[in-house]
């Protein structure tokens, strides 16, 4: 049974950390091999299962250390059906890889203490596409039948929330949206950006915000900016009303384009003390951002600094 559903704690204020970039420290770090960049894969061997387990107990160590709630998420970026069938799940085996990945979360949660501060399973969709470049669009509907399957899968499990990340279009998170109040799940829904601060659609993030609010009767609890650098979108940032509705970041390590790191061989760590100043210099501008994690690039060290430069 969830414990958050109906009333996601990281809404009412405190710092909530998240983790950083999963797949690049699990490929770049631990020389672990992922197909297609998906982590979910792990979850069907004891191997993989230990290398995850170690992977969250440093972050929720980070977050025990600091005094603050964190948002624990599924490993479920990939497992949509797309890229599931690349890896050789069928539908069938994909609602059952995203359930066991809430269960997986759940027994992180309980075995894991957190100094008595919530820690929130957060069921994680992906986008259809690549999530470095928006390809063809769907529309709102078609992605709310798309992504109906995590979903559900999501809703039927002790998840206290659905994310979607790295959304790159306005579409898929107006689908994304409805697929998860049809199931009676809150949702959050994470945009990314390129180095013009605008999405890899083209949209800037406050059209995108306001859209998706406007076509969602603003369902969204809240929105996120991840998978971009600071410097990617900290000018996009003026006052407007929009700028209230972004609850969290989850940057890059990392200032170079999303052409650039697909193209690198080598992983670019950034420097983790200055991205942390930049977080906490963004809070002055964001002031209901509260959900601060990592993307690409970023690890166990880069959340330290964040978690000590933000919540004092």
């Amino acid at each position: 049974m969830s414990q958050y559903r109906s009333l996601l704690p990281q809404t009412k204020g405190g710092i909530y950390l998240a983790d950083g970039g999963l797949e690049t420290t699990l490929v770049f770090h631990e020389g672990i091999d992922l197909p297609c960049f998906a982590s979910f894969p792990l979850l069907d061997t004891e191997k993989g299962r230990a290398a995850l387990r170690g992977y969250f107990a440093r972050y929720l160590k980070i977050a025990a250390e600091n005094g603050t709630g964190f948002i624990l998420d599924t490993v479920t970026w990939r497992a949509n059906a797309d890229w599931g069938a690349k890896l050789g799940y069928d539908p069938t085996a994909l609602a059952r890889i995203n359930r066991d990945a809430v269960a997986f979360a759940a027994d992180l949660r309980d075995n894991l203490a957190n100094a008595g501060k919530p820690i929130v399973l957060c069921g994680v969709i992906g986008p259809r596409g690549d999530g470095y470049v928006a390809g063809e669009a769907m529309s709102a509907a078609q992605a709310a039948a798309y992504h109906n399957l995590q979903a559900e899968a999501f809703a039927d499990s002790p998840a206290d929330m659905i994310a979607a990340i790295t959304m790159t279009n306005v579409p898929e998170a107006i689908g994304i949206s409805h697929a998860a109040k049809a199931v009676g799940m809150p949702v959050v829904i994470s945009f990314t950006v390129e180095t013009d601060g605008r999405l890899p659609s083209g949209v800037s993030l406050g059209e995108a915000i306001t859209a998706t609010d406007k076509a969602t009767g603003a369902y969204p609890a809240y929105y996120m900016i991840n998978c971009a650098h600071p410097t990617h979108f900290e000018k996009e940032l003026v006052k407007a009303d929009w700028i209230g509705r972004i609850g969290g970041v989850r940057a890059n390590a990392s200032a170079k384009s999303h052409a650039e790191l697909d193209a690198a061989t080598e992983l670019d760590p950034g420097n983790p003390v200055e991205l942390a100043e930049q977080y906490r210099a963004l809070r002055l501008l964001l002031p209901n951002a509260n959900v601060l994690g990592g993307c690409c690039g970023t690890d166990h060290r880069h959340v330290a600094h964040i978690g000590h430069a933000c919540a004092a």
